[in-house]
């Protein structure tokens, strides 16, 4: 055998032998470049949705009544509230609908409690769906922190709001599910509004929004 053979054999034979010690060492694993890197990337977007997850809340509002829940079968309401007062001075506020009666205004307002009587409430805005029933509205405002002051016996008490609820804005819009003889709220700024279409009574644990 040529020299330069014999030398190319010894290197396969070295080659092989490291290959082999390698795989009979007890407890040995193979070092996989790949895996690291995707531990790596795994670990990364774990950190980065913590983050993103602690600087947003999101429920679904749902109707206000088993009558309305028939009337409105695939009605879908989404909240998203981005938590930026820290940074900005004010959050955002944002609303995406479907299967809403088409061509209807709510208004939206954050509320004590979801259900009747419903306590102290803020007016925030109003959500108006289109031809299709979807809707979609973004409103500026302060909204982990809001809450409501007022005198009652002479003391200051403080009332977090927590809770969200949209009302039927026109008297009559609710009609189409309740007759023309539903009742009549203030829950408008003309003082007339429809009866709660929406509310997040369904949000567990407790509130949907985050307490100051």
């Amino acid at each position: 055998m040529k020299a330069g053979k014999v030398l190319i054999a010894a290197a396969l034979l070295a080659v092989g032998g490291a290959t082999a010690f390698a795989v009979t060492q007890p407890g040995a694993v193979a070092f996989n470049p790949k895996k690291v890197a995707d531990q790596s990337t795994t670990a990364a977007v774990t950190t980065s949705d913590k983050q993103k997850a602690a600087d947003k809340v999101r429920f679904h509002l749902v109707p206000s009544s088993d009558k309305l829940k028939q009337c409105m079968p695939k009605a879908h309401v989404d909240i998203t509230v981005k938590l930026r007062t820290d940074k900005i001075g004010k959050d955002i506020f944002l609303v995406d609908a479907s299967g809403l009666p088409a061509n209807t205004s709510f208004t939206t307002f954050l509320i004590e409690q979801p259900g009747s009587p419903f306590g102290a409430a803020e007016y925030i805005g109003d959500v108006d769906s289109d031809r299709y029933g979807r809707a979609h509205a973004e409103f500026d405002l302060i909204v982990q922190e809001a809450f409501s002051s007022t005198l009652v016996d002479g003391k200051r008490v403080r009332v977090d709001l927590n809770h969200v609820g949209m009302w039927f804005a026109d008297p009559t819009a609710d009609d189409f599910c309740l007759g023309k003889n539903s009742p009549v709220t203030p829950f408008d700024g003309d003082n007339e509004a429809g009866v709660q279409a929406f509310n997040s009574a369904n949000a567990l644990p407790g509130a949907p929004l985050p307490a100051p």
